[in-house]
């Protein structure tokens, strides 16, 4: 790991977004909370969290910073599902990753919620795709 020892406490806010492509009829479930295995973006949300949190266990050289905020939203568009995730905390290294790992893990969750809706006669999945995921904003409040 980089020795960030030095480094003073500020804070740290980054945003990530991603988008899930589905067929329509998949979005029109979603919308009207028909999914099988329970509310699609309530259920990604609560993984997005969750996989904040988790981002320095399962991404060996990142260190371990105290979240003070996750902020998850959705937005259902004519092709698919867009997510956004935004992390703040006062730490000495950016939270971009955790952003990132937030937004990937809530559209993994989407995929494995919906994916009976999106599978051909052959098992596979021709619509579906993540796609799009990026760092939209990180910022360092020096004080």
């Amino acid at each position: 790991m980089i020795d960030i020892t030095q480094k003073p406490d500020i804070l740290r806010i980054a945003s990530a977004s991603g988008k899930i492509k589905l067929k329509r009829s998949t979005i029109d479930l979603i919308r009207r909370k028909k999914i099988g295995k329970g509310d699609a973006l309530d259920t990604a949300k609560i993984s997005a969290i969750l996989a904040v949190k988790k981002t320095p266990e399962m991404i060996p050289y990142c260190h371990q910073i105290p979240i003070t905020s996750v902020d998850v939203n959705f937005r259902i568009l004519s092709n698919g599902i867009k997510a956004t995730v935004t992390v703040k905390a006062g730490a000495k290294t950016g939270v971009e990753m955790e952003a990132l790992f937030g937004v990937s893990t809530a559209l993994l969750t989407i995929w494995d919620m919906v994916k009976a809706y999106e599978k051909d006669s052959k098992g596979q999945y021709p619509a579906t795709k993540i796609t799009d995921t990026m760092v939209l904003e990180k910022i360092k409040e020096i004080q």
